[in-house]
């Protein structure tokens, strides 16, 4: 996997504030053109420091930056294995700086259950809310109008983790992890690479120096799915978009 996709192209921002409203500006075009399309826009979500600065600005009346709520789903890309309302928790992030602020109908919310026995009955539930919501025709897959990426220090992407199992799995839409070598030490529900492959949209949003080397690993060719998983993302007929700040940026030829 030494070859960038062709749709694969790359935005650098100066700092991570302005990444943040460049991701928002992206994520509110693309649920335009979605639903003027389609009628509505299907969303996976991520975690992190700098997801969340865009939903903070989406949820900011006073930028004039929300979405048509009424006619957009969002789920979530990958889960940490505790309640709701853990500080560690995906959803208690989104929820805080996203749900509440702008005021999601909550039919529009399709978070990853983990109040379940394990973190694959979780895994398997939310297949099944999958396969529901999107409508996936038999022999199909989910199709995301947008999924939206980080990328760890380790090269992981949502929560598929160098070496672990989850990287090989082509069958399920969604799985259970074991923890990273990066904290927190918790079991992991995750989109699989096969989903995540079939959105009409990837968006990677990187920032900080700590994320130059697994970057320029990516995006250069250096690097293997045992190594780096982010380079599994291959959409088939999408597109990647890495919007990234300089201090992410710092290793890489801006010609690439």
């Amino acid at each position: 996997m030494s070859e960038n996709p062709p749709s694969w192209n790359l935005s650098v921002s100066p700092d991570g504030e302005r990444l943040a409203e460049e991701a928002a500006r992206r994520i509110r075009q693309a649920a335009e053109d979605a639903i003027r399309q389609r009628g509505r826009f299907t969303l996976a979500l991520a975690g992190g420091s700098t997801p969340e600065k865009s939903y903070r600005l989406l949820a900011d009346p006073k930028r004039g930056a929300g979405l048509d709520w009424g006619k957009t789903f969002l789920f979530f890309g990958d889960e940490r294995f505790v309640p709701h309302d853990d500080p560690r928790s995906n959803y208690h992030m989104v929820q805080r700086s996203l749900l509440a602020p702008a005021k999601v109908p909550p039919e529009r919310v399709f978070a990853i259950p983990t109040d379940t026995d394990s973190p694959a009955a979780s895994a398997s539930l939310y297949a099944e809310t999958l396969q529901q919501q999107l409508e996936v025709a038999p022999g199909g897959l989910p199709r995301f109008d947008l999924i939206l990426l980080g990328l760890g220090d380790d090269g992981h992407t949502a929560s598929l983790f160098p070496g672990k199992p989850a990287l090989y799995e082509t069958a399920a839409w969604v799985t259970s992890s074991p923890p990273g070598m990066l904290p927190p030490p918790v079991d992991r529900v995750t989109l699989t690479f096969p989903v995540i492959n079939a959105a009409r949209q990837v968006l990677f949003l990187v920032a900080g120096a700590g994320k130059a080397q697994p970057l320029r690993d990516v995006l250069k060719g250096q690097a293997t799915l045992e190594t780096r998983p982010a380079v599994g993302v291959r959409p088939a007929d999408g597109k990647v978009v890495w919007l990234v700040d300089e201090a992410a940026a710092a290793g890489l030829d801006r010609a690439t």
